[in-house]
C-alpha cells in the first residue's frame, strides 16, 4: 500500500507531498513549521526516511533543515547543489527506496541549475506521478531568470536548459503520469498558473503553452522570458537560507508568540529599528489603528506582501493581530524568513485604546460613494495600485497608476497637500498603500474598499478591458490559508 498526499497552503499557493508506503515515507518541498509532517508520520506509524527539495526556494523558506534534525531523516537534493548543512546530491538518476515504492531523481535544469524532478514509480515498477517543483506548472513552467545573479547565466540560458530538460526528461514520460508541482495561481514563480493543483501529463501536452510540439527553442526562449517582472526583493534572501540554513523555527516561535503590555508595545514601538506590523481585516485597520503602523492583512496573501514590502528580512516587528491569531502571525512570518518578530499587543487594539492611548483612522468609502464623489469633482485624484498587468487590461480614466509593488519609486510623485482616492481590486492592496503613504505623513487619502468589477461599471475606462485569469488577481483574493 502506498498514499500520496498533496498538502496545499492557499496563501503561499504551495503545494508540498507527503507520500508513505510499508512504514516509511517521505516528504516533499516542506514548509517552514515541521508540525504537520511529524504528527502524519506518528498517526500513520510511519518513519520519515528522506524529505526532497526539488530546488533552492526563493519564494519562501522551507522546513527541511528542522525536519532532519528531528526525524533523522536525510535531506535530498538534485546534481549541482551546495550546502552548508547536511545533504544528499543525488546524481541523476539515482533511485530511492520508500517501503515498496522508488522515487528516481531527474535533473531537470532551467528554473535553477539544481532543480530536480522526483519520479515516483509504484510497487509493481509503473511510472505512477511526477513532482515537477518549479520545473512544470498546470498551465505553465517556472520563470527562467531567479538564479541569473548567483550564476552569471543570463535568463535566456536557463530557459534554455528549461525547453532542454521537458523534451528531454518530461514530455517522454506516459501521457497517464500525474503531475504535481510546487505551485499553483497566485506564486510569483511563473506566469499564467492554473487554479487546478495537478493534472495528467498528457492533458499538459495539450493545454500548456508551453509544451507545444510545434514550439522551437528560439520561441520557447522568447515565450518564457516575455513579460517577466522584476521577482520580489526576498526571493534571492529566501534562497540563501534554503541554501545554508536558518534559525530554528521553534525558537523564532518562542520569541515571536510574547505578549506584550501597553507599556511595553509602547515602548518598543518607539524604537527607530521597530516596525508596528498590524494584520487584521482591512476594515478593521482604517477604522482604528496605532499611529505608525503598517497593515498587511493575514486575510490576503500575507507572506508574499510582507516580503515584498518590507525590504529588511531582519527587521525587528511588533505585531497587533486578531485574537488568537497571535502564533499564526509569527508562523507565516517565518515562512518568508521574517524570523525577528518581538511580541504582539496583548488584548489587542482594543487594550491600546482602553489605555487612552492614540489612535489613527484613515478614511475610507465603497464604490457607490466614491463615484458621487468623483460626479461632483471629475478632476479627483486617483491612485490604481493594481499591478501592471491588470491596469493594461483596464483602468480609470482619469487614474494615475501607482503600483503597490513599486510603491517607493512612485513617491515623488504623490503631493503631500492633495487628497487621493486609492483603490486596487478588492481593498487589500489599497490598504497597504495607504497605511505606507500615512506612516510617511500624507493624511489626505481616501482608501476605496470595494470590488473593482463595480467600479469598471461605474466608472469611463481605459484599457483592452480583457478579462482578468485567477493567476492575475489572487493575492486580493485569497481569503485564508487553507
Amino acid at each position: 500500500m502506498k498514499s500520496i498526499e498533496q498538502i496545499y497552503t492557499g496563501c503561499l499557493a504551495q503545494g508540498a507531498y507527503f507520500i508513505e508506503s510499508e512504514g516509511e515515507a517521505a516528504v516533499i518541498d516542506p514548509l517552514r513549521e515541521t508540525l504537520p509532517y511529524i504528527r502524519r508520520a506518528e498517526e500513520r506509524g510511519v518513519k520519515i526516511k528522506y524529505i526532497f527539495e526539488t530546488h533552492f526556494h526563493a519564494d519562501f523558506v522551507s522546513g527541511h533543515v528542522d525536519l532532519a534534525h528531528k526525524t533523522g531523516a536525510t535531506i535530498v537534493y538534485g546534481p549541482t547543489a551546495e550546502t552548508t548543512f547536511e545533504s544528499h546530491i543525488a546524481k541523476d538518476g539515482e533511485e530511492f527506496k520508500i517501503g515498496k515504492i522508488k522515487i528516481r531523481a531527474l535533473h531537470t535544469p532551467g528554473h535553477t541549475p539544481e532543480s530536480t524532478t522526483y519520479l515516483l514509480i509504484n510497487q509493481r515498477g509503473k511510472e505512477e506521478a511526477i513532482f515537477t517543483g518549479d520545473t512544470l506548472f498546470i498551465g505553465d513552467v517556472g520563470r527562467p531568470d531567479l538564479a541569473q545573479k548567483a550564476t552569471n547565466l543570463t535568463q535566456e540560458d536557463l530557459a534554455g536548459w528549461l525547453f532542454d530538460s521537458l523534451r528531454a526528461k518530461i514530455l517522454p514520460l506516459p501521457d497517464d503520469i500525474i503531475v504535481y508541482p510546487a505551485h499553483g495561481a497566485g506564486s510569483a514563480c511563473g506566469k499564467n498558473m492554473s487554479t487546478e493543483t495537478w493534472d495528467t501529463l498528457g492533458n499538459q501536452k495539450k493545454t500548456n503553452y508551453a509544451l507545444r510540439d510545434d514550439m522551437t527553442r528560439d520561441e520557447f526562449i522568447r515565450e518564457v522570458t516575455d513579460g517577466l517582472l522584476p521577482p520580489p526583493q526576498y526571493f534571492a534572501k529566501n534562497a540563501a537560507l534554503n541554501k545554508e540554513g536558518y534559525k530554528e523555527f521553534d525558537k523564532v516561535m518562542a520569541e515571536g508568540s510574547k505578549a506584550l503590555s501597553v507599556n511595553e508595545f509602547e515602548m518598543l514601538g518607539e524604537e527607530d529599528d521597530v516596525l508596528i506590523l498590524d494584520v487584521r481585516h482591512q476594515k478593521d485597520f482604517v477604522k482604528a489603528h496605532i499611529p505608525g503602523s503598517i497593515f498587511i492583512g493575514l486575510n490576503g496573501s500575507f507572506a508574499p506582501w510582507v516580503g515584498t514590502m518590507i525590504p529588511d528580512i531582519n527587521q525587528k516587528i511588533i505585531l497587533i493581530t486578531p485574537d488568537g491569531l497571535e502564533k499564526e502571525t509569527v508562523m507565516r512570518l517565518a515562512r518568508v524568513g521574517y524570523d525577528h518578530a518581538l511580541g504582539y499587543l496583548k488584548g489587542g487594539i482594543k487594550s491600546w485604546i482602553e489605555a487612552g492611548k492614540p489612535v489613527g483612522e484613515i478614511k475610507s468609502m465603497d464604490v457607490n460613494t466614491f463615484k458621487q464623489n468623483y460626479n461632483q469633482h471629475p478632476g479627483l485624484s486617483i491612485l490604481d495600485v493594481r499591478k501592471p498587468d491588470e491596469w493594461e487590461k483596464s483602468h480609470v480614466t482619469t487614474a494615475q497608476h501607482f503600483p503597490l509593488d513599486f510603491i517607493n519609486e512612485h513617491m515623488s510623485e504623490i503631493l503631500p497637500g492633495n487628497t487621493y482616492f486609492l483603490h486596487c481590486r478588492s481593498g487589500y492592496r489599497s490598504t497597504i498603500a495607504s497605511s505606507i503613504l500615512k506612516a510617511r505623513g500624507y493624511h489626505n487619502l481616501i482608501d476605496v474598499i470595494g470590488n473593482f468589477d463595480d467600479i469598471k461599471n461605474q466608472f469611463p475606462m481605459e484599457g483592452n478591458c480583457e478579462t482578468l485569469n485567477p493567476s492575475e488577481t489572487a493575492e486580493d483574493l485569497l481569503e485564508a490559508d487553507n
